[in-house]
């Protein structure tokens, strides 16, 4: 129990299950509860290959930073965050240029609390503890001000996270918000889960989390919804696309189960 508590903060309930720390499960990670681990278990009980999904997701996150580094963006807006695993933002664009800079940004404490620890001797990227449902907290944070220049572009990324947004939430609003406070030449990810062309087994892995007690609930949404997000700004090819048909690089950025590389859809965008 004590080496447990070493690295809980006192404000997390660790019988309550986080999205977050099950995502972390998914994709290997060490920092999650024995309820996350649970829940995780179930939901690729019922939907095979939901590991691999993560995996594929993942590995969409460093091609849509390489794009964006080759694409001349050195700072990253990276909102949903989640806990660190392995080819986090900063590490991927600081591996093509150190001088990238990163400001990461997540709700959950744990994945602040390590994100803190994984990065205190980096002063080119930061952690803000925030809500994506507030974006003032975020553009207007004083680390995101010390590290981003919003008169040169910003690539943005929201991975895995606006499926976590209700309707009532009003997710439209909220992204129009952050495409204003990017300057012209900035980039936007996304990745969402969508209920097109899935079977039963997506009914059934949300089922399994609302039996959970999570805060976190899945918003699925269809393709036209999904192309919403990105507004008015200019959808590089190949689209709106399954996650691992965005530009792969090799076999291993597709899942080995077909309906998995379309669980969820991936994009990115550039700002005119």
């Amino acid at each position: 129990m004590q080496q447990v508590q070493d690295w809980v903060p006192d404000s997390v309930d660790t019988t309550v299950p986080s999205m977050a720390r099950t995502y972390d499960y998914m994709l290997g990670g060490a920092h999650n509860f024995a309820v996350d681990r649970q829940v995780g278990d179930q939901i690729e009980q019922v939907m095979p290959g939901l590991r691999t999904a993560a995996r594929v997701n993942r590995a969409f996150l460093a091609r849509a930073v390489r794009f964006m580094v080759d694409r001349g963006i050195r700072q990253f807006l990276d909102i949903g965050s989640g806990i660190p695993t392995v080819a986090n933002v900063h590490e991927v664009a600081q591996a093509a240029d150190p001088g990238c800079r990163v400001v990461y940004v997540d709700r959950d404490p744990i994945a602040v609390a390590h994100s803190q620890l994984m990065l205190s001797a980096n002063d080119r990227a930061g952690i803000v503890k925030a809500d994506l449902r507030d974006p003032e907290s975020i553009l207007n944070h004083p680390e995101t001000r010390r590290l981003l220049d919003f008169d040169q572009p910003i690539g943005l990324l929201m991975l895995l996270v606006l499926h976590w947004v209700p309707d009532d939430a009003d997710p439209l609003r909220l992204m129009a918000r952050y495409r204003d406070a990017l300057p012209s030449g900035s980039h936007l990810a996304i990745s969402h889960v969508s209920a097109d062309h899935q079977d039963a087994s997506l009914d059934a892995a949300t089922d399994v989390i609302k039996r959970s007690n999570s805060p976190d609930q899945v918003n699925e949404r269809t393709h036209a919804q999904i192309l919403e997000l990105f507004g008015d700004f200019t959808l590089v090819e190949p689209g709106l696309v399954g996650c691992g048909e965005w530009r792969p690089r090799s076999v291993a950025d597709i899942s080995d189960t077909p309906h998995m590389n379309m669980l969820v859809y991936a994009g990115v965008a550039a700002k005119p």
